[in-house]
């Protein structure tokens, strides 16, 4: 007995200290007022929704082109690895209902865009990630891969600034993100061997 009782106590304490660290990383990248900057993480944000589209589509014409089979299969992958995140992502959101960080902090974080009623995990955020990962598995190129993640970075630190998201919100998206296509893509992998 004394032995659950020491490990629910660790457990609570590691999860205050773990939800103090999301609030004060929050607090720090929310503050202040940048009106320029704030209008960049808002174009930043929206434009994650033309690029799930662009991204297979891109592959798809690419390939179609040079009548590569395999880039139009890609392009195809993509488009399933995306819709696959943001069927994954919007089922955690409902599942979980975390409120969103200026809900919890009205006091604290500024909300500096709308978003939708939960928290968990970040949409765009993992949308993004789901892109980077389907297009770097795609071609197999660095040039593509390191601007793709820097981007897909540049969308979690926004939908931060913005104050819709904590950053373990970020962190369960950019898990979800990049497993849906890791998981489409060796799906796939398995399909071609049978």
């Amino acid at each position: 007995m004394k032995q659950l009782i020491l490990l629910l106590f660790i457990s609570i304490s590691i999860d205050t200290q773990a939800q103090s660290l999301d609030f004060s990383m929050l607090r720090r990248i929310n503050k202040d007022e940048h009106p320029q900057w704030d209008k960049t993480m808002k174009i930043t944000s929206a434009s994650v929704y033309p690029a799930m589209v662009v991204a297979p589509g891109s592959l798809l014409l690419t390939g179609y082109i040079n009548d590569d089979k395999i880039m139009m299969r890609n392009g195809v992958k993509t488009g399933v690895a995306i819709g696959l995140n943001v069927l994954l992502t919007s089922g955690l959101k409902y599942t979980i209902n975390r409120q969103r960080p200026y809900d919890q902090y009205p006091n604290d974080i500024v909300k500096r865009t709308n978003a939708g009623k939960y928290s968990f995990p970040s949409g765009h955020t993992s949308t993004a990630f789901a892109t980077a990962t389907a297009l770097t598995l795609s071609t197999k190129k660095w040039y593509v891969a390191v601007p793709s993640y820097a981007y897909a970075c540049a969308v979690g630190y926004s939908r931060m600034r913005l104050g819709v998201h904590f950053p373990s919100d970020i962190l369960g998206g950019m898990i979800v993100g990049i497993g849906s296509s890791l998981l489409v893509f060796q799906i796939d992998k398995w399909l071609q061997k049978n």
